[in-house]
This record gives structure tokens, C-alpha cells and sequence, in this order.
């Protein structure tokens, strides 16, 4: 009885085990990628209140046959004329990551990416440090500034789970490659419309902030974000 029991374990954990996402075995739901540009407003929410924070849009666009690009501007209400501007290139295909760049208030960066390596600079613009960036890399991965992006072209299904490893770029944090993680997925509804519900999270704040994507299941938009850190909510929702 006893081999029984371990032996249903085991096949259990077998069946049940996703493998680790790379862009090798990534199989996405290409239908769903095309040309658009959403707006969201982003708010700060305590309890029931909420208080808009700023503005967002997204922008994906492919550049050629196999590249795609994805391109997020954020305003913030309380400097519009300084915005955020994060962009990144991709394969089409498999999220393979090309070249990512990020200008914001506090600090430039750009990386490209290699299959072994990733370079760069980061600039913090208060203390006027550049840092150059030459990160070898032993693993497959994606960008940490694409993952997002590439959660809404996936297969999706009830319970699915799996980890990736992406690489981030923080030197007053984690440089290099980290897991980002797909916690569970469920069907729902969002004001009147089927949703899938996917719950992320990730190594870069020690798995300490939850990512709530609310995405349509029709057309694979995404209709609101919940990101809850450390006690604080905050909320973004597409805008027509």
C-alpha cells in the first residue's frame, strides 16, 4: 500500500508540474498580436476610495515580419510634461527579447540583448552615476519589461501556473536573472465581460508584490491591473 501511495504522488506531481516558460518552448496564441494602442488611468486605492495618480497608454506595434514592439508611456498627474517612457523589442514569434530602453525622471537605461549576455548603461539622474552594463548570461530568459505583455498571448487555462526566468536590470537591487511567476489562473467577469483572471508575481520584489490581470478572454485585452505591495493597492484600468 505504502509504494501505492508514493508512487500516486509521484505521478501526481508529474501531471500536475508545469515546465519552466523560455522562449524555446513558448507557443502563443498569435491571432491575438496585432497593432493597438489602449489607454488606462492609473489610480492609488485605500479601501473603496481610489485617486488617480496618472495616465497610461500602450502601445504594440510590429516593426517587420518578426519583430515586435512594445512601447509604454506613463503621466503622472503631478509632472504630465515629464513622462515615462519604457520600450522594447521582441521576437514575434517567441518573446525572445531584443533591445529594451527606459527614460523616467530618475534614471536612463537601454540593453541589448544576446544569447549570452546583455549590455548597456544605467544612468542615475541624481547622483549623475553611469553605470556600464556587460551581464553575461547563461540561461534562456526574457525581459523583465516584456513578460507582462507576453502573459495575455498565452494559452491560457483554469489553474495554469508556471515560472519564467527574466532578466532585470537594478543596481541598487538584483542584476542579472530572476523568476517571475504565473500563480494560478481563473475564469471570471469584468463588467459584464469573460475574463481571465491571472495572478503574477515575481523575484524582483521578493515575491512580495501580487499582479492581478484581468484579460479579456475574446480578444486578449487587458481590461484592469491590481498590484498590491506591502499593504499599499494600486489599480489601472483601460480606458476607451
Amino acid at each position: 500500500m505504502r509504494i501505492i501511495l508514493i508512487l500516486l504522488v509521484m505521478s501526481s506531481a508529474q501531471f500536475f508540474a508545469q515546465k519552466t516558460l523560455t522562449p524555446s518552448n513558448t507557443k502563443l496564441e498569435s491571432k491575438f498580436i496585432k497593432d493597438e494602442t489602449s489607454n488606462a488611468i492609473w489610480y492609488a486605492q485605500q479601501g473603496d476610495q481610489k485617486m488617480e495618480i496618472g495616465k497610461i497608454t500602450n502601445e504594440v506595434k510590429k516593426v517587420d515580419k518578426t519583430t515586435l514592439l512594445i512601447k509604454t508611456t506613463v503621466k503622472m498627474n503631478q509632472a504630465p510634461d515629464k513622462p515615462w517612457v519604457d520600450s522594447t523589442l521582441v521576437k514575434i514569434s517567441n518573446f525572445q527579447p531584443i533591445y529594451h530602453s527606459s527614460y523616467n525622471m530618475m534614471r536612463d537605461m537601454t540593453l541589448k540583448f544576446e544569447k549570452n549576455k546583455a549590455t548597456g548603461y544605467y544612468l542615475d539622474k541624481k547622483s549623475q552615476k553611469k553605470d556600464q552594463i556587460d551581464e553575461k548570461i547563461s540561461t534562456e530568459y526574457f525581459d523583465s519589461n516584456s513578460y507582462p505583455g507576453l502573459i495575455r498571448f498565452l494559452p491560457l487555462k483554469e489553474h495554469y501556473s508556471t515560472e519564467m526566468p527574466i532578466f532585470d536590470y537594478n543596481p541598487a537591487a538584483k542584476k542579472g536573472v530572476v523568476k517571475a511567476y504565473i500563480e494560478d489562473v481563473n475564469k471570471g467577469e469584468l463588467n459584464g465581460k469573460k475574463v481571465w483572471i491571472v495572478k503574477t508575481t515575481d523575484d524582483i520584489q521578493d515575491r512580495k508584490t501580487i499582479v492581478t490581470y484581468y484579460i479579456d478572454v475574446a480578444t486578449r485585452e487587458v481590461l484592469k491591473q491590481e498590484i498590491d505591495s506591502n499593504g499599499r493597492k494600486m489599480v489601472m484600468e483601460t480606458v476607451k
